[in-house]
């Protein structure tokens, strides 16, 4: 079958959108926050408390700031290209916090909605991150780095993303205990836990996908 084409700057847009709504579904759900988004996430609960202008996206492009400098001295080097990450992480952050409020008019309900908006916003993060991985245009800082990392280190994208999520999930239970007390878990919970287990394979079986179906091709300053 004749692959189609699918474009790539499309194809950001897609994942930013898919993205950003899928990690407010998470949020509503309750079930703890995809564990790449948890440590900024953990970091939003706590200086919010205290400081009412900070916002999740705020913290999120904030975050990846870091993440940015720590993966330029891993590949001891440091591109034009990271600059460009660190504002689509801005533009994330903001569309990230318009999505929060378009979840907010989700009515509060039981186990079964909370479950279903988990599972859907689970699904929806795992379809951005696969489609940032299509697009030219520099991905946010946790898909950056799992590109550029695991390309550098020759290891399968999928089994690095799987390894980059259990270490982002152990970062944010020790940030959730220093902030909020041993074995309290905050924003940590059993969703993060399944997301970590599976969520690189979702990633890596949505991406192969794509490849056989689409061909993705730039399509402006070609």
């Amino acid at each position: 079958m004749k692959k189609k084409t699918f474009s790539m700057e499309l194809a950001y847009v897609m994942g930013m959108v898919l993205l950003a709504l899928g990690t407010a579904l998470m949020e509503k759900a309750d079930f703890g926050m995809s564990m790449v988004v948890a440590p900024a996430y953990i970091l939003y609960l706590k200086l919010s408390a205290r400081f009412s202008f900070v916002t999740f996206g705020m913290m999120e492009y904030t975050f990846q700031a870091f993440l940015l400098i720590v993966m330029g001295l891993a590949l001891r080097r440091f591109r034009l290209s990271y600059l460009f990450s660190f504002v689509t992480a801005v533009i994330y952050g903001f569309t990230l916090d318009g999505c929060m409020l378009l979840a907010g008019f989700i009515p509060e309900g039981g186990f079964v909605l909370r479950a279903a908006c988990y599972a859907a916003g689970m699904i929806l993060c795992a379809a951005g991150v696969a489609f940032f991985f299509h697009t030219y245009i520099a991905p946010e800082a946790y898909e950056l780095i799992v590109k550029e990392l695991s390309a550098e280190w020759k290891v399968d994208i999928g089994k690095f993303k799987t390894g980059y999520d259990v270490t982002s999930c152990l970062i944010s239970v020790i940030l959730s205990f220093i902030f909020f007390g041993l074995w309290h878990f905050e924003g940590v919970k059993l969703g993060t836990i399944l997301c970590a287990l599976v969520n690189g394979s979702i990633i890596g079986w949505m991406s192969r996908s794509m490849e056989s179906k689409w061909n993705f091709v730039r399509k402006i300053g070609k």
